[in-house]
């Protein structure tokens, strides 16, 4: 897999976790901190401070902010993009786009052209003025909680981080107001939290998202053993079994079978993208499963998250129009 460039309301427990794997063996601006960083914790089970805490990227209308993690136990970096209502109009509430990078990091060469992106569509009137949150998904942490506890990623975001937005800014704190949005590892992601926590998130959107097979074993990842073999070992333990219990396709049949309420979702990925089958299979799950979504499959386009977009043009808009 090569590395990808590219987004105080109660919150309910995490579901647990107990049945999965049991399930799948019988189924399958740049501002300165107002934050200090506090002490990092130390011993062996602690991960590296400075995994967590990302430098800051400066460009317009983008905040940079520091929050301690009850989860991680540690400090935890994320950006924001503020569209110019937010200081303009102080009484008023947004909705909130939470965006998950793909691998590789999601720096300024993510955050910079999607911050411009979603400001231009703002100001045209394409989309009503929201936030975009772009948070720290480390290098390759797929989103995860890694199984040696480590790297508590989803935990973080789901938990810590959608609380720390609606206490800091002015958010509608409803899960009809948040939406996540991820693109290849991001949308793996995205996948997976948003069908976990549909009661946080009203809308999910999945951009080139991968991987979506349940052995690890698709083209990206044999493009780079190395990389699988660092991912598997890191973030899922060398464990095929929980990795399989993370994947969207096992979130989603245990999700089927619930009552939990159905985030609006849409599937996008380029026909030249070699993570398209894999997109399409899962699609065709989420049909027999009987969850609805849109797929829209775009000629031309490979592993790009600004080539997606500008495929889609104007009929890519109405996704953040619906909620």
């Amino acid at each position: 897999m090569q590395p990808d460039t590219p987004r105080a309301a109660r919150h309910p427990r995490r579901p647990a976790r107990r049945t999965l794997v049991a399930l799948l063996a019988a189924s399958l601006g740049c501002e300165p901190t107002d934050t200090a960083v506090p002490t990092q914790p130390t011993g062996p089970s602690s991960p590296a401070p400075t995994a967590w805490v990302t430098p800051a990227v400066s460009t317009p209308g983008v905040v940079y902010r520091i929050f301690q993690s009850p989860a991680a136990r540690t400090a935890v970096s994320f950006h924001a993009y503020l569209p110019a209502q937010y200081d303009a109009e102080p009484t008023r509430r947004f909705p909130v786009l939470y965006w998950l990078h793909g691998t590789g990091g999601g720096g300024a060469g993510g955050i910079v052209p999607l911050a411009a992106h979603f400001d231009a569509a703002i100001r045209s009137g394409r989309i009503p003025p929201m936030l975009v949150v772009f948070a720290n998904g480390m290098t390759s942490s797929m989103w995860a909680d890694s199984k040696d506890g480590r790297i508590p990623m989803e935990t973080v975001l789901a938990r810590d981080l959608v609380m720390e937005v609606d206490a800091r800014f002015r958010t509608v704190a409803t899960r009809n107001a948040r939406i996540l949005e991820g693109f290849s590892m991001g949308g793996h992601g995205a996948a997976r939290i948003g069908l976990r926590y549909a009661d946080l998130f009203g809308a999910v959107s999945m951009l080139a998202a991968g991987p979506l097979d349940l052995d690890f074993d698709g083209p990206r990842a044999r493009a780079n053993p190395e990389e699988r073999a660092k991912i598997l070992r890191e973030v899922y333990g060398d464990d095929l079994a929980y990795y399989r219990t993370q994947s969207p396709l096992t979130v989603a049949e245990l999700f089927a079978r619930t009552s939990a309420p159905r985030p609006r979702m849409r599937i996008v990925v380029g026909d030249a993208d070699n993570t398209a089958p894999g997109s399409v299979a899962f699609s065709a799950m989420l049909r027999t499963l009987g969850i609805t979504h849109e797929l829209q499959l775009l000629p031309g386009v490979g592993h790009d998250p600004m080539g997606l977009f500008a495929a889609l043009g104007d009929r890519g808009w109405d996704f953040y129009r619906s909620q």
